[in-house]
Order: structure tokens, then C-alpha cells, then sequence
């Protein structure tokens, strides 16, 4: 007899669950994404990255800019990193216009893409109640609610490696060769967003394909070894599309010393970083600000677990690790197919090779660490539907009670005296639920039959586990908080974010004074750093010469160069530190007027002191 065909209104239904998942699966899901998308695009814009929205406005504006991923509007000089994001941003202003929730829609998207991609591939190989599980521990994740908030690469970085695990996943059960390719890809796009951050994830890959996929051991090397040729030929395509460009017919590339796109990936985004000063501390030193050249924690075991780093991912990391070592040795006696131990490989290697580079690197910032929270969901989900289906055993429940304490006891020393959104009730909230949760544990087996009970137990063990994360992200949204920030972060921390953030606003009321000036010059004006120039291009998409890229270091435009630029009267006005050493700031300082600055006053909307200068042109 033929089945009837599903009625075409059931299947237009999107919140419907598809066949084979339970009815809860997908409303539930799609709850959490909603809940995800308001906590990433509520006041979404309040900690806009200025020199990445700059440079976003100059390539919406030219073609030519979008595809070199120029800075300013003519094209001088490059952003000082790969443009794969700035892409995706510059496509919604052009569609959208000039808007700062243009710039941080895109993000907003791809955060919540990620959670729905996380869902999927966690259900693949662990089942809809591990995956959902995941989903709202992501979605919760304080570490991806103040990465999404903002207009940082690495949004689209998470979202592409979350795409490749999900290939990967799909590839070791089913066997398709071509899902492991597209592993491959994603990986590529990673890298054209983040760089070499995204090849970290390869070892997490490979070993889940080595131990996992079927074939034998000799097919499975050589079919890695063609998704690593996919990984290395679509991450260096654009790297090599514009090595191949005159360097007449494309921007100075940022970053590098030589114009080397490759020297701006390996060297100052990458290996150049171990033991030397980061671009914001060689950026600090330019301008002259203190909190840029402020030293950070160096490296350290416990770097992750602790201060600021620690509030912005360590909630759940020690449990994520528990469920690592407990799911890889519960499992061991399965079949090497086995789909939960090759989750938990492919999640676990993905957590432990990141962790140690984060921990070992000289210096990372904190928005580095949303690359941590869906390996950390993804455990928790899987350790959770594991833990239920050993619930009726005294080891798992004592496993669970151990769980509750590490948690809830880590929670409650990481918890500051004081902090940003810090509410007075959360600490000894946390304790109270974790001693609910414990005892509702050690009497489980008085109801372990009965549905009621079991549904109190779980909700105590949930509520203990995830209140402190779910609070700080709370508190990061009603505190308009963005990746520049952390949950619970001292007063005086939030008053300097917000004062960098809205300075450039403030600045703004100095334009009618420099266009008074300005005597029909062609740019705007000149300033020492891209950082100094994102302000006014974001302002008005006009050029203004960025000397020196944005840590002012890089040898464009050279001094003979700046020399005839002012000799034809390109620009009049130029803005610089006020105490620079660089040659080319002496040259300005020999041959233009300089002008009394404005007071650095807090009404200024000035955080640095700055030199202006008036060039005249030549007769």
C-alpha cells in the first residue's frame, strides 16, 4: 500500500519537526535561536569597532576597495587583516546603507547560524536532546553573546569552523567523500576571516576522521591528506591573487613591512606575535595610551580559568574537560565507528588545541574566546544526554554530584566582589541551587520511577550549571557590553570602553572647523595611524590619508611620497600623536604650521593628545 504523501501545509510549517525528530525538537530549537538573536542584536552597534566600520564604508563604496579590502576610499593602504568578513559587512551596507546595524547585522545572523549549525551536528551523531541542549548553552555562552554583539571577524570565524565540524560529522557516519571536501572548504573561508586561527581546527578534523570514518587505514590518510590540499588551496587563493596584482593597481598591504600580503598573515598576525608586542600594544605606543601598552597576562596553564578570561568562557570549561576524559573512557569498549566517542573526539580535540594556544600564546584578546564556546556546548550537550541515560546508575549519579560541585564551587570563586551587571543575589543564589541539586541527586533513587521527581532533579542540576553564565550574558546585554568587554568587569574598565567607543561620535563636532580649512583640498586631511583617520572616513567617506597604517609603523606613504602629496596640495590639515618620533610626523612638524590642540577635556571627545598641523601648499 502507498504511503500518503505528507500534506503540503504540514511540510510548508517550518516549526514543525522533521521525521524522525520529536515533536519538541525544532519549536524548541527555534525558541532558542530567538532568544540568542535578541541577546546578540539588542542595542546591537553600542561597541562598533570604528577601523574595521571604516574600512567596511570604504569598500561598500568601490569595487576596486572591496575585493583589495582598502582602508580609505582611495585605496592607499589595506585593512590589517584578511577581508573575509569585512565582505560579508560591506555587502549589507551596500544593500542597507550606512548604518551601524548594518555593520552588525551580519554578525547577529551569523551567531545564530552558528547556534542552529551547532544543533545540527550535534544531533547527528548524539541525538536531538544532546544537540538542543548544546544549542541553549551556546546561545547562553557569555563568550558568544559579547563576540556577536560587536563587528569582529571573528563571528564569521566560529560560524565556518561550526560548518566544517558539521561536514566532518557527516562525513564519518555516512562515508560521503563529499562532505569531507566541504569540510575542507569551510576551513578555507575560516582562514579568509580569521587567518591562521581557523587551522587550528584541522588536528580536531583529522583526528575524528583518522579514528572514526570507515575505509581503511591507508584510503583514510590519503583522503585527509586531499581535504588538508583543499584547506591549504582555498585559504591562500586570495593571498595569492593579490601577490599576483602590480602593486601599482591595489593598496600597500597593512601589516607588512615589504607590501606582502603573506608577511601581514604569517608574520604580524601569526608567528610574529610570539614574544612581541601585539598591534593595539605597538598602536598604544604610537598614540601615547597607557591602557593599549598596559602589559596583559602572559602566558599560563590556568590563563583560561582565570580574571578576565576566565568570566568570559571559564564558566563551563572544567565540566566541557570532566565530560571530555569521562566520555572518551566510558566509551572505550565501543566500535571505533562509534558516533558519541567521535563527538566527543572531534569536539574535545577541538577544545584542548585551542585552549593550549590561547594558554601559551604571549598575548590574545578576549573576544579570542568565542572560538571556545560550541566545543564547550557541544561536551555539555553530550554529556548531558549521557548522564540521563545512566541516571538509574550509582556511578553517574555520583558523577553528576561531582559535576554540580566542580561547577557551582568555580562559579563561586571566579564570581568578582563587585563588577559591571554584578546582581548581589547571584553568588548565593548559585550555592543555594548547587546544594538543591546535590541533594536531589543523593535521593534520587527514592524516586527514580517517578516522572515528576526526575524532572525537579534535572531542573536543579540545569539551574545550578548554567544560572552564572546565563546571568553574566544577561548582564551583557542589559549593560549594552560588546566584545571589548566581560561579564562582571570592573566600573572603571566599562567607563573607558564606552568613553573609546563614543569618542569618535564626539569627534565628530570638529568637522565644520575642518572643512573651514580645508580650501578645496582633495582628501579631508592626513593622520598619523588608521586608527586616527577611521573616525572621519566612517563619518563622511571622504579620504583621509592614513600615514603609517594602523599601528603608524608600516613605510607608506614614505616621506618623499607624504612630501609631494602636500606639495600638490592633496591635504591641508594633518592630525598626529603628540609626542611621535616618526620621521615622517619631523618632516610635518619642519614644514607645516602647527596649531593649538583643543583641551583634553572630557567634553572634548579627545582620549589622546594630538599635534595638528596646517600645510600650506607651495607657490
Amino acid at each position: 500500500m502507498t504511503r500518503n504523501p505528507e500534506p503540503l501545509s504540514r511540510r510548508l510549517a517550518f516549526w514543525r519537526s522533521p521525521s524522525g525528530q520529536p515533536a519538541w525538537a525544532r519549536p524548541t530549537l527555534l525558541c532558542v535561536a530567538v532568544v540568542a538573536g535578541l541577546a546578540y542584536g539588542w542595542q546591537m552597534g553600542s561597541s562598533i569597532e570604528i577601523y574595521y566600520a571604516a574600512a567596511v564604508r570604504s569598500m561598500a563604496t568601490s569595487w576596486h576597495d572591496f575585493v583589495y579590502a582598502a582602508f580609505d576610499p582611495a585605496g592607499t593602504v589595506s585593512v590589517d587583516k584578511l577581508p573575509g568578513a569585512l565582505w560579508v559587512q560591506a555587502l549589507s551596507v551596500r544593500l542597507f546603507g550606512v548604518h551601524a546595524w548594518a555593520i552588525g547585522l551580519p554578525q547577529v545572523l551569523e551567531g545564530v547560524l552558528t547556534v542552529l549549525i551547532l544543533y545540527r551536528a550535534v544531533r547527528r551523531s548524539s541525538g536531538p536532546r544532546a544537540a538542543i541542549v548544546a544549542a541553549a548553552v551556546l546561545a547562553v555562552s557569555p563568550a558568544a553573546v559579547t563576540l556577536d554583539r560587536g563587528n569582529i571577524s571573528d563571528t564569521l570565524l566560529v560560524l565556518l569552523l561550526v560548518l566544517a565540524a558539521d561536514s566532518m560529522v557527516r562525513c564519518v557516519i555516512t562515508g560521503s567523500r563529499r562532505s569531507l571536501v566541504m569540510a575542507g572548504v569551510w576551513v578555507g573561508l575560516a582562514f579568509q576571516a580569521k587567518m591562521i586561527e581557523a587551522w587550528f581546527v584541522v588536528p580536531a578534523l583529522a583526528v575524528t576522521y583518522l579514528v572514526a570514518s570507515r575505509g581503511s587505514a591507508s584510503s583514510r590518510l590519503l583522503r585527509l591528506a586531499a581535504m588538508v590540499s583543499v584547506v591549504a588551496a582555498v585559504s591562500l587563493s586570495w593571498m595569492v591573487f593579490v601577490t599576483l596584482s602590480p602593486t601599482s593597481q591595489r593598496p600597500y598591504v597593512d601589516g607588512s613591512q615589504h607590501d606582502s600580503v603573506f608577511e601581514q598573515v604569517f608574520d604580524y598576525n601569526g608567528f610574529g606575535r610570539v614574544g612581541q608586542p601585539t598591534p593595539n600594544q605597538q598602536l598604544g605606543r604610537t598614540l601615547d595610551i597607557p591602557f593599549f601598552t598596559a602589559p596583559s597576562s602572559g602566558p599560563a596553564w590556568n590563563r583560561l580559568l582565570t580574571g578576565a578570561y576566565g568570566r568570559d568562557t571559564g564558566w563551563l570549561l572544567p565540566l566541557s574537560l570532566v565530560v571530555v576524559v569521562a566520555g572518551v573512557v566510558g566509551r572505550r569498549r565501543k566500535s571505533r565507528t562509534d558516533r558519541d566517542r567521535a563527538g566527543i573526539i572531534l569536539w574535545g580535540t577541538w577544545l584542548v588545541v585551542l585552549a593550549a594556544v590561547f594558554s601559551a600564546a604571549s598575548t590574545i584578546n578576549g573576544y579570542y574566546l568565542g572560538a571556545l564556546a560550541p566545543p564547550v556546548a557541544a561536551l555539555i550537550g553530550m554529556g548531558s544526554t549521557l548522564a540521563w541515560d545512566a541516571r538509574h546508575k550509582v556511578a553517574a549519579r555520583r558523577a553528576l554530584v561531582g559535576g554540580v560541585v566542580l561547577t557551582v564551587g568555580y562559579a563561586d570563586w571566579l564570581l568578582p566582589a563587585a563588577g559591571t551587571g554584578l546582581p548581589a543575589w547571584l553568588r548565593p543564589g548559585v550555592l543555594g541551587l548547587g546544594v538543591v541539586a546535590v541533594a536531589a541527586l543523593a535521593t534520587a533513587s527514592l524516586f527514580r520511577r517517578r516522572t515528576l521527581g526526575l524532572v525537579l532533579t534535572s531542573a536543579a542540576v540545569v539551574g545550578a550549571t548554567l544560572l552564572v553564565p546565563a546571568v553574566a550574558s544577561a548582564s551583557v546585554v542589559t549593560n549594552t557590553l560588546g566584545p571589548f568587554d566581560t561579564p562582571f568587569q570592573p566600573v572603571k574598565t566599562t567607563n573607558f570602553t564606552r568613553a573609546f567607543f563614543s569618542a569618535p561620535i564626539k569627534a565628530l563636532s570638529t568637522l565644520p572647523r575642518i572643512e573651514s580649512v580645508r580650501n578645496g583640498a582633495p582628501d579631508l586631511m592626513a593622520t598619523q595611524t588608521s586608527v586616527l583617520a577611521s573616525t572621519f572616513i566612517y563619518a563622511t567617506g571622504q579620504e583621509v590619508l592614513p600615514i603609517g597604517g594602523f599601528t603608524g609603523d608600516i613605510p607608506a606613504p614614505s616621506v618623499r611620497a607624504l612630501a609631494s602629496l602636500v606639495a600638490a596640495g592633496e591635504f591641508h590639515l594633518v592630525l598626529t600623536a603628540a609626542r611621535s618620533q616618526d620621521p615622517r610626523v619631523a618632516w610635518i612638524a619642519r614644514h607645516c604650521i602647527k596649531v593649538p590642540a583643543p583641551p583634553n577635556t572630557p567634553g572634548s571627545g579627545l582620549i589622546v593628545p594630538i599635534g595638528i598641523f596646517y600645510c600650506a601648499t607651495p607657490r
